[in-house]
C-alpha cells in the first residue's frame, strides 16, 4: 500500500469549471487550494463543454503553484467522463461527492489507479476528498478515512441538511462535524466543513462564528463558495500570536525540564507533560494568524 500525501489546506475555494472570468482570478483569492467544480455548478447541458476546457485551467492554475482539486460527478457515466478529462499532470486531488460507503471509494480508486498507470502518472499521486452528504454515510466514516487514497473528509452542509430534512444550522450539523473530525483525526487527514450553511457570504460575523466553532471541535479547514469567506477561514485555522507565544513558552520550559531529567514542568500556572508539548509543537507548524 502506498501512503497518500497529507496536505493541510485551511481554505478550499470553489469555482464553476466553465466560468472563465472567475477561474482567471482564482489564484489571487488567497485560498490554500482551489476546487474546479464539474458537479452542481455546471448544468447537465454544459458538462461536456466544461470537461473540454478544464485541462487548460488545471495547467494554468498549477502554474501558479496552487493545489488544484476537481469536484467530479457521482453518477458513474459522468464520473468516468470527468476522470478521463482531468486525470493529468497538475491535478492534485479529486473531490468525490455523494459518498455512500467505502465500496464506492474503492471503485473510484481502482479506476484512478488504472488511468494513472496508463498516463504515466505516479501511482496514487492524485488524492481523494470524500464529500459526506448523507446521514447514512456517518457509520462508514472510519472505514472510508482508512482508505489509502483519501486525504480528507468534507461535510456537504446543504445536501446533508436536505437528506436530514432540516435547515443547515448548528443544531443539525454539529454532530456530523464532530464525527468527521474524529474519523479524520484518527488517520491524520483533513476535516473540512462547518456546522452551518456554506452560502453565507454577506453576514460574515455569523459565518466567522461558525468557523470558530468548527475549529474548536477539531475541523482543520472549510470549503468556501465566495472569496469573501477565504480570509476568515485562513485566520481561524491559523495560530494566533498569543497561541504561538504560549507554544514557545511551553517548548522552552519542556526543554529546560528535560535537561535536568524531569518529565513534567509548568507554564502559566498549569502542568505541562508530553501531550501538551506535542500540541504546542503542532501549533508552531501552523501558518501564522
Amino acid at each position: 500500500m502506498i501512503p497518500p500525501f497529507t496536505p493541510r489546506w485551511r481554505s478550499l475555494l470553489f469555482a464553476p469549471a466553465d466560468n472563465a472570468k472567475l477561474l482567471a482570478k482564482l489564484h489571487e483569492r488567497g485560498a490554500d487550494a482551489v476546487i474546479l467544480d464539474l458537479e452542481d455548478a455546471i448544468p447537465c447541458a454544459g458538462k461536456a463543454a466544461a470537461r473540454a476546457g478544464i485541462a487548460a485551467w488545471i495547467e494554468r492554475l498549477n502554474g501558479y503553484n496552487i493545489p488544484v482539486v476537481v469536484r467530479i460527478n457521482a453518477g458513474w457515466l459522468d464520473l468516468y467522463a470527468d476522470l478521463n478529462a482531468v486525470v493529468r499532470p497538475g491535478l492534485t486531488a479529486l473531490m468525490l461527492p455523494q459518498v455512500k460507503d467505502d465500496l464506492q471509494v474503492r471503485a473510484v480508486d481502482a479506476i484512478l489507479d488504472a488511468m494513472e498507470q496508463q498516463r504515466g502518472l505516479a501511482r496514487r499521486g492524485i488524492g481523494l476528498i470524500a464529500l459526506i452528504e448523507s446521514p447514512a454515510t456517518l457509520p462508514h466514516l472510519p472505514v472510508i478515512a482508512a482508505l489509502p487514497r483519501i486525504i480528507g473528509l468534507a461535510l456537504g452542509s446543504e445536501d446533508f441538511s436536505l437528506a436530514l430534512r432540516a435547515p443547515p444550522s448548528r443544531a443539525s450539523l454539529t454532530l456530523p462535524c464532530q464525527m468527521i473530525a474524529l474519523a479524520a483525526a484518527g488517520q491524520g487527514l483533513m476535516a473540512l466543513g462547518l456546522p452551518d450553511t456554506l452560502a453565507n457570504f454577506q453576514h460574515l460575523d455569523i459565518y466567522g462564528a461558525s468557523i470558530a466553532q468548527a475549529q474548536a471541535m477539531g475541523m482543520t479547514g472549510a470549503l468556501c463558495i465566495h472569496p469573501a469567506q477565504v480570509a476568515l477561514v485562513n485566520q481561524a485555522f491559523a495560530a494566533s500570536p498569543e497561541q504561538r507565544q504560549w507554544a514557545e513558552r511551553v517548548v522552552t520550559a519542556w526543554t529546560e525540564a528535560e535537561a535536568v531529567g524531569s518529565a513534567v514542568c509548568s507554564v502559566d500556572g498549569q502542568m505541562v507533560d508530553r501531550p501538551v508539548v506535542e500540541r504546542a509543537r503542532a501549533l508552531l507548524t501552523q501558518p501564522r494568524g
